[in-house]
């Protein structure tokens, strides 16, 4: 289940001498305890209540997927007999998917700017969404949004759902659809990572929809409109829409949401979403469902519990409900009529005995499923019984792996809040001979009616994205009358390594923590060089679970019940984990009185790797102090200690990294080289999304969205900022 970013409040004091002493930091390799080589083992009537059975609920107001009729499925033997689509390679200058291409490796093959004159960036222009909380609501915004270019334009998502397309080159605004999404569809972040173009195999070129934008919504809609027009594709769905809360039984806005651009792959739309995390054990369902791209008619349902019926529930029944859901972004492979998925755990994240044996062989797994059927070919897991919300945020990468003896693999990068990366064989799952993952053995549990597996998966050969173990001698304090608070923080929980379960006793010490490693803005790969680009953090979390009388005594409540509080057991810390004995406390390891975390920076790290070699190339903290400090107070500071971050990178031909994603509010161009910055600006908000990088005319561009992050405690803005070098300037042609 998803956790986001948060912790900003979190640095720093005695920052000089921190920045001095990481600035040339190499990951740690080294992981504890014995190997054993293995192969990896692979309610309550609430208002606005949709979906659901209860005849009594009122429905929310506005535009919903509540108020869309059934759109009949397709019967599993009357699926379109769409040819195997081939990944295409797209334009040079165009960016026409979330990570670039069918790859998602976010890498871009101009080479116009370089690290020698980069310098000479200026905005182009800057373009208002529009979106950003109004009158009386509460800072949910985090837009994360990365836009796609095809041809001279540019389509992206507004933080709650609209749609636009845009000149490329002027920023001028040509469409705008208007989604309808309702301030109360919010789940606990107004997000729209991006939008998908598709192109139609029915409509005949120069009519309506024969290209389209498609995007999934926070009220769990899937909308297709005209690329040319901005108008509704009339022939898909009901009215250009399709209802996504069919079949999923009881639930209210917010418990579940889309965030993410859904793929396309051989005439099937793939759909997840998210499940509020810390709510109950009974969530709704996180089925994976498929659509066909041109009607919007049902295909195929993948429901964990009922893994051998791929149909829409009959009357009166429903999705499997608390299983595992997805809700980071999924790759498609044309070729191998795949969709990639990553998954999370069960409802209930800490608390893991009431899940099926089904749910425990899927969690945390990134599942490979057939497009034509909905039946999983194979599964790779990358935690057994997760209690510590490894969810996979990340999007995998798909590239060709080209062994010693002149072969050739289809290969996948997955990488892990856990900052282990596996690298698997995409048509089998199994890891690639180049990359062993073994099993080691993990800490036993400290609750009798929940065990915890024996062992634990370890990527052996790609660089750990993590420092090691946590000591004592690790806390950090900006005085020592700081650091003494942290020790004892640190002696009063237990801590055992990776791992560390979850205990009634005493709080456990969780590193990673569930932002550690890679998350939603997952890695950037070179197909050229085989570097690869990480960003990641260091931020441990101090967990403790409660029993139910203590989570009531905290007003502990699910999102479904009438007296919910989001301030008190929403997405991010406390949750009331109903229907199981347990309710969960979940804080970061931090100073509560200076909001500085208790281990030493730095927080943030970027690296480059190369992934034949296995070697670290460079690694350094990635973010600044200047708009960090205690009790949330900026210091002003240029010193490059490396903070929380959240957003991926962009790697080009001409040699750069583009990111922004830390907390100090500016994207920055680093030489691959050197891991030097080159070039850096302050937005107007906060970078936490991918940036993005096309050309128009002759003109290469560097777009991102300067929207915010609530959780970061990032300033939110409705800006996209292009940027492009002045025409005077030296172009690379």
């Amino acid at each position: 289940m998803r956790k986001p970013a948060l912790l900003t409040a979190t640095i720093l004091g005695g920052m000089i001498s921190a920045s001095m002493a990481f600035a040339q930091i190499p990951p740690s390799n080294s992981t504890p305890g014995e190997e054993t080589t293995t192969a990896a083992m692979a309610h309550n009537a609430g208002a606005g209540r949709f979906g659901g059975p209860s005849p009594s609920a009122p429905q929310a107001p506005g535009v919903n997927a509540a108020n869309l009729p059934d759109i009949s499925e397709i019967g599993i033997n009357e699926v379109p007999a769409a040819v195997p689509q081939i990944d295409a390679t797209p334009a040079r200058e165009d960016w026409p998917a979330y990570g670039r291409d069918s790859s998602q490796n976010r890498y871009s093959p101009l080479d116009q700017l370089t690290p020698e004159n980069v310098g000479q960036l200026k905005r182009a222009f800057v373009y208002h969404t529009g979106s950003k909380p109004g009158p009386g609501q509460a800072n949910k915004w985090a837009a994360e949004t990365t836009p796609i270019k095809v041809g001279n334009s540019l389509y992206m998502c507004s933080a709650m759902n609209d749609m636009m397309r845009i000149d490329a080159a002027t920023g001028k605004e040509i469409w705008r659809h208007d989604a309808g999404v309702k301030y109360h569809s919010i789940p606990y972040t107004a997000a729209c990572k991006g939008v998908t173009y598709y192109t139609s195999s029915t409509v005949p070129e120069g009519q309506a929809c024969h290209t389209r934008i498609m995007e999934a919504t926070l009220d769990m809609r899937l909308i297709q409109v005209d690329a040319e027009t901005g108008k509704p594709c009339e022939g898909f769905g009901f009215g250009g829409q399709v209802n996504l809360m069919q079949g999923m039984g009881e639930s209210v806005p917010g418990f579940v949401s889309m965030t993410t651009p859904p793929p396309v792959i051989n005439g099937i739309v793939v759909v997840n979403h998210e499940v509020l995390d810390g709510q109950r054990r009974w969530a709704p369902s996180g089925v994976i469902r498929g659509y066909d791209a041109e009607s919007g008619k049902f295909v195929w349902a993948w429901d964990v519990n009922n893994p051998d019926d791929h149909h829409q529930p009959e009357p009166g029944k429903f999705y499997s409900r608390g299983t595992p859901n997805s809700w980071a972004a999924m790759t498609g492979d044309n070729e191998l009529g795949l969709v990639y998925v990553p998954t999370g755990n069960s409802a209930a994240d800490y608390y893991s005995a009431m899940r099926t044996d089904k749910e425990n062989a899927v969690s945390s797994s990134i599942v490979a499923i057939d497009v034509k059927t909905g039946e999983p070919r194979w599964v790779f897991q990358t935690a057994h019984k997760d209690v510590w919300d490894y969810d996979i945020g990340s999007q995998a990468t798909k590239f060709d792996y080209h062994h010693e003896d002149g072969t050739v693999t289809p290969a996948l990068l997955v990488p892990t809040k856990r900052g282990q990366t596996f690298v698997l064989d995409r048509a089998t799952g199994k890891p690639l001979p180049e990359f062993p993952v073994v099993e080691k053995p993990a800490p036993a549990s400290t609750m009798s009616d929940d065990p915890r597996s024996p062992t634990q998966p370890w990527s052996t050969a790609f660089p750990r994205l993590a420092f090691p173990d946590l000591k004592e001698s690790d806390m950090w304090g900006m005085s020592p009358i700081d650091q003494l608070y942290c020790r004892i923080m640190f002696r009063k929980a237990r801590y055992v390594g990776e791992f560390t379960p979850p205990a009634l006793d005493k709080p456990n010490i969780e590193y990673p923590g569930y932002n550690g490693g890679s998350d939603w803005g997952s890695m950037a790969y070179d197909p050229e060089s085989g570097i690869v680009i990480a960003n990641w953090n260091s931020t441990p979390m101090y967990d403790q679970l409660i029993t139910r009388k203590k989570a009531d005594a905290l007003g502990l409540k699910p999102i479904d019940n009438p007296s919910y509080n989001p301030a008190g057991g929403g997405a991010e810390g406390n949750g009331a984990q109903a229907d199981t004995p347990y309710g969960i406390v979940v804080t970061p390891f931090w100073n509560h009185y200076t909001g500085m975390m208790c281990n030493k920076p730095p927080y943030g790290m970027i690296e480059a790797i190369d992934i034949k070699t296995k070697k670290v190339l460079w690694s350094r903290p990635l973010g600044t102090a200047r708009a960090n400090g205690p009790w949330n107070m900026p210091t002003g500071l240029p010193l490059n200690i490396g903070t929380p971050n959240n957003g991926g990178s962009v790697v080009t031909k001409g040699g750069l990294v583009f990111v922004a994603a830390a907390t100090d509010n500016q994207i920055r161009a680093i030489d691959i080289r050197t891991g030097k910055d080159v070039w850096s600006d302050v937005l107007p908000g906060g970078g936490q999304a991918n940036p993005m990088t096309y050309e128009v005319n002759g003109k290469q561009y560097v777009a991102i969205m300067a929207g915010g992050h609530h959780f970061m405690m990032t300033p939110v803005s409705d800006q996209l900022v292009v940027y492009a070098l002045p025409d005077t300037a030296d172009q690379k042609h």
